[in-house]
C-alpha cells in the first residue's frame, strides 16, 4: 500500500517538478511492494503537482493492494510515449541514479521533458532516516546476528575449510527466524582475513589461526551486518593483541562519538587516526561505514569525503579495520543507531580478545 508520509517526505526533497523512481526497492519502500521487472521498464512518477502513477508492464497485474494509480503497458509499447501522457513537455524531470540508458537515452532524445536532473536524492535522503517502525526492524535483524555469531564459532573445529563453515550459516539464520542472508558471509582463516573482502574457499583451519567472521541476515526485509575476530586454540601474539586493541579501540571511540549534527567524515576520522596514531593508517584501506537498511548499502557513507551531518534515525556501520598480512588481520564492526542525544548500539556480541578452543 502506498505510504503517504513517506511519500510526502520524498516530495518535500523534489528539486525538480517530477521524479520517475525506476529503483525496485525503492519504490517497495513507497509502495510496499517488490517488484522484479527484469529488463522490462518498472517507473514510479510523482510529483508535486500530479498524481502519483506507478508504471508496470501488463505481465504483473495487482488490484488496489497497491493504493495507487497503475499505468500498464504492452511489450510493443514505446515507453516514452506512456511516461509523456503523465508530464508536461516544459517539466523538469528527476531521474534516479539506477534508471538504464536504454530508458534513460530515448527520453532525452525525444525531450519529454524540459530537463534532465539527478533526482534520486531525495528518495536516498529519506529512507536514509528510520522511521520507529523502521528502528525496530533494525533492532530485531541485529538481535538474530548477535545470535547467529555465537552459535558460528560452534562450527569451528580443527581441518574445518571455510566454505564448509560458511555453507552450513544459511540453516542457523533461518532456525533463529531470519528469511536468509543480506549479503554472501564472509568466513575467513588465517592470513584470508587481511583481505577485507575474502570470500570463503578451500582454506583449512589450524591453531593458531585468526577467524574472522563478516555476517548478516534479513529480518522482515531489513538487514543487519556485523564483523568479530576471533583466534583459534592460542591466545594471540603480543602484536596481534596490540593490533586488535587498536581497532577495538577504533570502533568504540567512534561509536562514542556518534550522535545527531557531526559530520560523518570526522566519525571517520575519530577511528582513522587512532590506527594511524598506532603505527598502521596505511593498513586501514576502506572508510569506516555504510549506511544500511532494507539494503546492506544504502546511500550515505562514513568516510574522509563525505561532510553530511548525522540525523537522528541514521543507522550505519562502524567497522575500522587493520590488514596487516604477515601479522594480522582484523576487523569489529557494529551498526549504531542515531538517537535523539546520542546513538545506540544495535550490537551486543562482546569486543573482547576471544580464543575458540
Amino acid at each position: 500500500m502506498l505510504d503517504k508520509r513517506r511519500l510526502s517526505r520524498v516530495i518535500e526533497k523534489m528539486t525538480t517538478d517530477c521524479l520517475l523512481i525506476t529503483d525496485p526497492i525503492s519504490i517497495a519502500y513507497l509502495c510496499g511492494k517488490k517488484i522484479e521487472p527484469g529488463e522490462r521498464f518498472l517507473g514510479l512518477l510523482i510529483g508535486k503537482e500530479i498524481e502519483p502513477v506507478l508504471i508496470l508492464n501488463q505481465l504483473f497485474r495487482f488490484s488496489d493492494e497497491l493504493g495507487i494509480k497503475i499505468q500498464y503497458y504492452k511489450d510493443t509499447d514505446r515507453i516514452t510515449n506512456i511516461i509523456s501522457r503523465f508530464i508536461d513537455k516544459k517539466s523538469s524531470l528527476g531521474v534516479d541514479k539506477i534508471m538504464p540508458a536504454r530508458f534513460l537515452i530515448p527520453m532525452m532524445e525525444e525531450k519529454i521533458a524540459s530537463e534532465f536532473k539527478l533526482g534520486s536524492y531525495a528518495v536516498d535522503h529519506t529512507r536514509a532516516i528510520k522511521d520507529a517502525c523502521e528502528q525496530e526492524l533494525m533492532r530485531a535483524a541485529s538481535h538474530i546476528n548477535d545470535l547467529a555469531m555465537a552459535e558460528f564459532k560452534k562450527l569451528i573445529h580443527e581441518g574445518v575449510t571455510e566454505v564448509e563453515v560458511a555453507s552450513q550459516m544459511l540453516g542457523i539464520y533461518q532456525r533463529l527466524g531470519a528469511s536468509g542472508y543480506s549479503f554472501e558471509p564472509i568466513v575467513a582463516f588465517g592470513k584470508n582475513a587481511a583481505d577485507p573482502h575474502h570470500m570463503p574457499d578451500d582454506t583449512v583451519l589450524h591453531e593458531g589461526d585468526t577467524v574472522l567472521f563478516d555476517v548478516g541476515c534479513v529480518v522482515n526485509g531489513y538487514c543487519s551486518d556485523m564483523t568479530r575476530t576471533f583466534f583459534y586454540k592460542k591466545y594471540p601474539t603480543p602484536e596481534q593483541v596490540e593490533i586488535y586493541n587498536l581497532v577495538r579501540q577504533a570502533n568504540e571511540n567512534a561509536e562514542h562519538y556518534c550522535k545527531p549534527g557531526v559530520r560523518l567524515c570526522d566519525i571517520d576520522a575519530i577511528a582513522r587516526n587512532i590506527i594511524t596514531e598506532g603505527g598502521y593508517g596505511e593498513d586501514f584501506t576502506h572508510r569506516l561505514g555504510h549506511f544500511i537498511g532494507t539494503e546492506t548499502h544504502e546511500y550515505g557513507d562514513v568516510s574522509q569525503m563525505f561532510t553530511d551531518l548525522t540525523v537522528e534515525g541514521n543507522t550505519f556501520s562502524i567497522e575500522p579495520g587493520i590488514y596487516h598480512p604477515s601479522i594480522l588481520g582484523c576487523r569489529i564492526e557494529d551498526l549504531v543507531l542515531i538517537t535523539k542525544d546520542g546513538c545506540e548500539v544495535l550490537n551486543h556480541y562482546p569486543h573482547e580478545i576471544e580464543v575458540i578452543k
